[in-house]
């Protein structure tokens, strides 16, 4: 131990090792025999955490026979609370399902998990594998996986805003080429109109825009940056992602010659 430093929410003890687990007992019963310290106020001592990251392999992408109903995170969850080889992991996040490809039943599932420092945990699970049904599913060690990038630029998925090509800014609410933070200076639905019925009053600085747009990505009602936009919940999935691109793109071309040919 190099030395002790009371902070405001609590005891920073600072060692020239890696401290374990069986440390901390020790850590506990100095700083409870202190003359000067409150036992009552003294929580137990925990280790520093930092995050793992692993994927499992070897899980049914369609999990019920029969059926096209699809594993969620909350499978995950489950599966992870009944396998004894889990006990004591705590996960970081909710875990992340992807299908290997669109002509495979396999599914890749990422999961963190909080770990110490050391890596106890990540050195306890890589490589393990325990069952899932009558399928022997594998833990193996990964990096960070953050998803697929949203573009804080455009609002578009797959490239980053520092990779964005527009001229200008996009904002999230209306699309309009303004940024996002000068939406009500730019925008009608936040100016006052007198001359319609009922007439419309100016949105009030600091106040949210009272319209809804459509979402630029999926056309949902919400912003485009929300997390129940069908993009976001995909995030995961350049796939899906590329192909649902498709469908609207193709969507939009259709309306666009039809509303060409009723004109005409």
């Amino acid at each position: 131990m190099d030395y002790i430093r009371a902070e405001t929410l609590g005891i920073t003890v600072v060692t020239n090792k890696v401290a374990q687990s069986s440390d901390l007992m020790i850590i506990d019963q100095y700083v409870k025999n202190s003359s000067d310290v409150n036992t009552l106020q003294v929580k137990e001592p925990r280790l520093p955490k930092s995050k793992s990251y692993f994927k499992i392999t070897g899980i049914l992408y369609y999990p019920l026979t029969n059926s096209q109903e699809c594993l969620t995170s909350s499978d995950i969850e489950l599966i992870l609370k009944q396998n004894h080889i889990f006990d004591n992991v705590l996960l970081a996040s909710k875990p992340q399902v992807i299908k290997v490809s669109p002509k495979s039943d396999m599914s890749i599932v990422w999961i963190n998990i909080w770990d110490a420092q050391s890596g106890t945990n990540a050195k306890m699970l890589i490589n393990r594998c325990f069952n899932v049904g009558k399928y022997i599913t594998t833990i193996r060690g990964a990096n960070m996986n953050p998803g697929i990038p949203q573009c804080k630029n455009c609002w578009k998925w797959g490239h980053t805003t520092f990779l964005c090509r527009i001229q200008g800014s996009k904002c999230v609410k209306c699309n309009g080429l303004h940024k996002s933070e000068n939406h009500r200076e730019f925008r009608w639905c936040c100016k006052a109109n007198d001359k319609i019925n009922p007439p419309r009053l100016e949105t009030k600085k600091g106040d949210p825009c009272p319209y809804t747009f459509k979402c630029l990505n999926c056309c949902g009602d919400h912003q485009a940056n929300s997390n129940v936009c069908l993009f976001w919940r995909h995030h995961f999935n350049r796939e899906w992602q590329m192909k649902k691109y498709s469908e609207i793109c193709e969507n939009r071309s259709k309306s666009i010659c039809s509303e060409g040919n009723a004109t005409n």
